[in-house]
């Protein structure tokens, strides 16, 4: 008889962050009981604690892992064998550095959501960034919570989140609910201006707000400096423009850029620096797998490097 996958959530965040409020809430839910045992892997322990109540309630049971070393395959499958669960929470420890975790190869993470505490986010994002986009970069959630008039620009939070995992829904929360936070600032470039011309700054801006706000921008003009990727598998007639982006530190450098119709794509070698003037467009891409940005090229003029070749996103 073969091994059943386990299903594995991760949830990862610094200490006091709000992971034990979120696992003891998500333990309360009626969607998340089932028959069988819960085995609940506590890396850490913070000052709020988990309710004997809830636990027996919902058949779960908690083990302590206080050693990183000790957070490996021949532990997992050993304490498996002890419980027999059905799934596994794990509350990650945000000092221990997740790209190293090993589950056994039957367990299968199903999800994964970071916990923030939106007054103390500036703070490790500056000193301990790369400990933090670990635990962000794989993950379906990520929720800022104590947000308040405290605290510091919510928008910068989302753009610099956004630019480690572009794919990540992000909440925030205060002590009433959800907090609707819109990318309305006022941008560094002229939103109703017949092209929008944006420099390195900008060009972050931009790509990260089209992401949730698209139709601020379809059928406008832009026009941005950028080099050019032509991606093996996309289609005869396009190219990528855009630019290398520190989203984290010199080792976590990215290219982010959309999709360009350009019938002379060909013309511009790979790396290439140019001069991109292209209107907007919201349409289906195969490489997107569904709609999304696609730019149609009114001009594409070859240009020179700039200073900075790098944008970050510090």
């Amino acid at each position: 008889m073969g091994l059943i996958m386990k299903p594995v959530y991760v949830i990862n965040g610094f200490l006091e962050s709000g992971k034990t409020e979120f696992i003891n809430f998500t333990l309360a839910q009626p969607y998340f009981r089932s028959k069988g045992t819960t085995l609940l892997l506590l890396c850490e322990e913070g000052e709020v604690e988990y309710e004997e109540n809830l636990l027996k309630a919902t058949n779960t049971v908690i083990e302590l892992i206080e050693e990183e070393e000790d957070f490996n395959s021949s532990h997992l499958v050993e304490l498996e064998k002890k419980y027999k669960p059905e799934r596994i929470i794990v509350e990650w420890n945000g000092m221990w550095n997740y790209k190293n975790v090993k589950f056994p190869w039957y367990w299968k993470v199903e999800q994964q959501i970071t916990t923030v505490d939106a007054s103390t986010f500036s703070m490790y994002f500056s000193n301990m960034r790369s400990l933090l986009a670990e635990q962000m970069r794989g993950s379906e959630m990520i929720i800022f919570n104590r947000c308040d008039e405290k605290t510091q620009d919510l928008v910068s939070f989302k753009r610099n989140v956004k630019a480690l995992n572009p794919k990540a829904e992000i909440i925030f929360e205060d002590e009433n609910g959800e907090v609707d936070v819109m990318m309305d600032e006022d941008f560094p470039y002229d939103l109703n201006a017949p092209v929008i011309e944006m420099d390195d700054e900008g060009y972050g801006i931009w790509f990260i707000d089209s992401m949730d706000h698209l139709d601020r921008y379809v059928g406008k003009t832009i026009r941005f400096l950028a080099q050019v990727m032509h991606p093996a598998k996309i289609q005869k007639g396009y190219f990528v423009p855009g630019r290398m982006v520190m989203t984290c530190c010199a080792d976590d450098i990215n290219f982010l850029g959309y999709a360009c119709q350009y019938d002379k794509a060909d013309q511009f070698k790979e790396q290439d620096w140019v001069m991109v003037t292209a209107k907007v467009q919201k349409e289906y891409f195969a490489d997107y797998g569904g709609e999304g940005p696609v730019l149609h090229a009114i001009s594409v003029e070859p240009a020179k490097a700039p200073k900075e070749a790098i944008i970050s996103f510090a």
